[in-house]
């Protein structure tokens, strides 16, 4: 056998693939957990918020306090779950050589009521916490500063301001994108910091009435009247949409929020009644078949708007 002596010029060898891989492993860690930094560092107000939209209501405030609530609770059970699963699996791992099993339990009384009764406690609280906070977010009993009666049909919306003797009647929008069609949906006035209960029917099939901003939605049954109030807290413009599935045109059942100070609001009043628009659209008028009697049921100005 031959040895070959090294050279100065002998070329150094070359590494290892699987020692590459090992050297920029850390790199791209560090270069990934920089781009997450950076992505999240623009969700810390939805973080803080459990992902929720931004609070525009009281309801939903007591909404996001129990969604958060919630989670923190989950979050501490799974932490101490893990905990206990990565303890048992370092404690008691195989090690090279060791034959033996660890002591083999059965039977531990005081263990198995802890797991049992520690779950049934848990459903216990949040159940507590969730009844309560249904139960106020469906209370009509708080003192109303207005009533709004929403009649739900398909696809739109009529809406009654009851108060003010006024009503907007909605007609169908196919969005297809081209300019303009956004700005017929129907919009629905609303006072900023005033009470205001809800009155909600269906003149043809179950919907559902949902605002995302407010945190509440609630069915639209035929026959039945449901009813829940709120308060918006905060002056804007948001979406509302029909959230059960209705027919074709489900998708395209919308509807806007505005909510303004109340000078903004009493103006609105003035505009509907100015146009014509008083009175109050019923909830039982057919749409299957327009008899006279049904006809007299509607105000003038909007029997040839309504849909």
């Amino acid at each position: 056998m031959h040895l070959v002596p090294e050279h100065e010029d002998t070329p150094a060898a070359t590494p290892v693939v699987g020692e590459t891989r090992r050297r920029r492993t850390p790199v791209r860690i560090a270069g990934l957990a920089a781009l997450a930094s950076l992505a999240l560092a623009g969700c810390q107000g939805q973080v803080s918020n459990g992902y929720l939209p931004p609070v525009v209501s009281d309801s939903g405030q007591r909404v996001t306090d129990l969604w958060i609530g919630s989670w923190v609770a989950t979050l501490a059970v799974g932490v101490i779950t893990w905990g206990l699963m990565l303890y048992a699996a370092v404690r008691y791992r195989k090690r090279k050589g060791d034959e033996t099993l660890p002591v083999q339990l059965r039977y531990n009384v005081p263990m198995e009521l802890l797991y049992t009764v520690i779950p049934v406690f848990m459903v216990a609280v949040f159940f507590y916490y969730t009844a309560r906070d249904e139960a106020a977010l469906v209370d009509t009993s708080t003192k109303k500063d207005l009533t709004v009666s929403v009649v739900a049909k398909q696809w739109s919306w009529d809406f009654n301001y009851v108060d003010s003797n006024v009503h907007e009647s909605g007609v169908h929008t196919e969005l297809d994108g081209s300019e303009g069609k956004r700005a017929q949906m129907p919009v629905l006035y609303l006072p900023v910091n005033k009470r205001v209960e809800f009155v909600l029917n269906a003149r043809d099939v179950i919907h559902s009435f949902w605002v995302p901003a407010f945190m509440m939605k609630m069915d639209m049954l035929p026959g039945k009247t449901n009813k829940f109030q709120l308060t918006p807290t905060q002056t804007g413009t948001f979406q509302g949409k029909c959230a059960e599935l209705c027919g074709a045109y489900h998708s395209q059942m919308l509807f806007m929020v505005k909510v303004v100070p109340q000078a903004e609001y009493d103006q609105e009043m003035a505009r509907l009644k100015s146009i014509g628009q008083e009175g109050l659209i019923p909830v039982d008028v057919s749409r299957e078949k327009m008899v006279q009697s049904d006809i007299d049921k509607i105000p003038a100005p909007a029997r040839t708007g309504s849909n």
